[in-house]
């Protein structure tokens, strides 16, 4: 995430002091930085936790997310290409790291990240300190 005109280092801050004052603007944010993954976020707005909530929380979600390891927004570019094309050198190759059913504009399974959220936050929760 950059802010304030340099990287922040997401192990030496929180979300919350990431967001201070941020609404209405925008931020970057890189994930994986072997692949460049870049993503901009623009803040809305940001509301009150909710004590009952769980989180993380999806509010909303639009098409598929690339696999792991699909060697970037250039590389995963590529093979949706080679996806497409019987021709290609890489369709093979494709084929194997994407399937053959492979959509990048079907709907996400949003049961599914529903229940990945769940577990992290299940895992994240805090414990009850043992007595000593």
């Amino acid at each position: 995430m950059r802010a304030y005109g340099g990287p922040l280092d997401a192990r030496k801050t929180t979300l919350a002091e990431a967001l201070e004052g941020m609404r209405g603007k925008t931020f970057h944010y890189l994930y994986d930085f072997g692949d460049g993954w870049e993503h901009s976020v623009k803040i809305q707005g940001i509301a009150p936790a909710d004590p009952q909530g769980t989180y993380p929380r999806l509010l909303e979600a639009t098409g598929m997310r690339p696999p792991e390891d699909s060697g970037g927004p250039w590389g995963y570019a590529e093979k949706l290409e080679a996806l497409t094309d019987p021709a290609h050198e890489y369709h093979e190759e494709a084929l194997e790291a994407l399937g053959d059913d492979h959509d990048s504009h079907a709907q996400p399974n949003i049961a599914v990240i529903h229940a990945r959220f769940a577990a992290l936050a299940k895992k994240w929760a805090p414990r009850p300190r043992k007595a000593k």
